[in-house]
């Protein structure tokens, strides 16, 4: 029998039983859609609670103050440390380790515009925040380190704040009081979104140079402490995968200037952002693992009904079996026939499957979806999984019930009934 002839009695076949021949086709159809999405999916999640992770900033770690659990230089514990503006200095200039950094000094104060007042806060810190903080403008500019070195009265504000403070008008160029102190208001924010935060969402502050916020709204005294103490700092580092030495390397600062251990864990409370990073990433990957593996189930699911279809098949068509034996059909042909029959479907199903789950992942990226519901992304290695799994119910599918088709001896098979 030639290709051409197995083919055209394949699609005869299918064509006598359309509802059977539909059924096996959705299974498959479905299987090889669901690992594409549900894989999708996986990997929409892992992008984009990423992206919301970066969005607090990219290889960012906080530093605060905390007190002392243990003696060192004749000090005793229990002591508060208290960071100030030259602590960010000497980070600044002796951790060859860390890539950039900023103070953070906070102030709750009322802001007054033309149009509204508000009583949000002003952050205080240096230009290199703005890029490692991933504060990305929307109209204006952002601080400059002239800015900085001035102490000039300008500020950049988050999308929150414009839209309080401005609300419909244009706000860069306006003025803006602050506590009494005129501000010029120089740049404005992209809305942000975030799904982590430290102080409040980026959306809702005011940013400006440090020198400004600490010589206009200075923090109230305390004992002990000299002018410059700050809420915070916030540095990156140079190399993500060394950040704990990164972060060894801040301790070991500090501790020289403040007498503590570089060991005692609570005279400081640091955040790692990358570490919470890490354990997302691990989360995530499990849960694209485990969607795949519900998909894969799924799809050798659709392949055992394409073998019991098959096997069915074969009963159903004992007597031809028989006859087309009699007339002289070899082993070879019925074992092709029958294979050519279900290797159709699952490669006819295969496609259609590939074909509407990329193309739904591909449509998805276009619609407008809640913040919270992620795109579905194409991955490759769900497509090359799919494309071997149905290679594999291919053969396992079409080979058995061609096997019982072909070992049917042409007596039994004009008996059968």
């Amino acid at each position: 029998m030639t290709f051409s002839e197995i083919f055209r009695q394949a699609f005869a076949t299918f064509k006598a039983h359309k509802m059977r021949t539909f059924l096996t086709m959705f299974g498959i159809v479905w299987g090889i859609a669901s690992v594409i999405l549900l894989v999708g999916l996986g990997r929409g999640f892992t992008v984009d609670q990423k992206k919301h992770m970066e969005s607090l900033g990219k290889d960012l770690v906080i530093v605060w103050g905390g007190r002392t659990s243990a003696q060192a230089g004749g000090l005793a514990a229990g002591r508060e440390i208290t960071l100030t503006i030259d602590d960010a200095r000497l980070i600044s200039n002796e951790c060859y380790q860390v890539k950039s950094v900023s103070p953070e000094l906070r102030r709750q104060v009322p802001e007054v515009s033309a149009f509204n007042s508000a009583n949000r806060g002003v952050v205080g810190m240096w230009p290199a925040y703005q890029e490692f903080r991933s504060l990305k403008l929307d109209s204006g500019r952002l601080l400059t380190d002239e800015d900085e070195k001035e102490s000039r009265r300008v500020v950049v504000l988050g999308s929150a704040a414009q839209q309080q403070l401005f609300p419909g008008q244009p706000a860069v160029g306006s003025m803006v009081s602050i506590k009494g102190v005129p501000y010029a208001v120089v740049g404005v924010l992209e809305k942000k979104n975030q799904n982590s935060n430290y102080s409040g969402p980026d959306n809702d502050y005011l940013f400006a140079p440090y020198s400004a916020v600490a010589r206009d709204f200075p923090p109230p005294l305390k004992p002990g402490i000299v002018k410059g103490y700050l809420d915070d700092i916030v540095f990156q580092v140079a190399d993500p995968d060394s950040h704990d030495d990164a972060v060894l390397q801040v301790r070991r600062t500090l501790g020289r200037v403040h007498h503590f251990e570089a060991t005692d864990k609570d005279a400081l409370f640091i955040w790692d952002t990358m570490d919470g990073a890490k354990i997302l990433a691990r989360i995530f990957d499990f849960v694209t693992l485990f969607f795949g593996c519900v998909a894969i189930v799924t799809l050798c699911l659709g392949g055992i009904g394409v073998m019991n279809i098959m096997l069915v098949s074969v009963r159903e068509r004992t007597r031809e079996i028989g006859v087309r034996k009699a007339m002289g059909a070899t082993r070879r042909d019925i074992l092709r026939q029958f294979f050519a029959e279900s290797a159709l479907l699952t490669i006819v199903s295969g496609s259609l499957g590939l074909a509407f789950g990329i193309g739904v992942c591909i449509l998805a990226a276009w619609v407008p979806l809640p913040d919270f519901v992620p795109h579905p992304i194409v991955s490759v290695i769900s497509v090359v999984a799919s494309v071997l799994t149905l290679s594999l119910i291919t053969l396992t599918a079409g080979m058995y019930p061609a096997q019982r088709a072909a070992e049917m001896t042409p007596v039994e098979s004009l008996r059968y009934e």
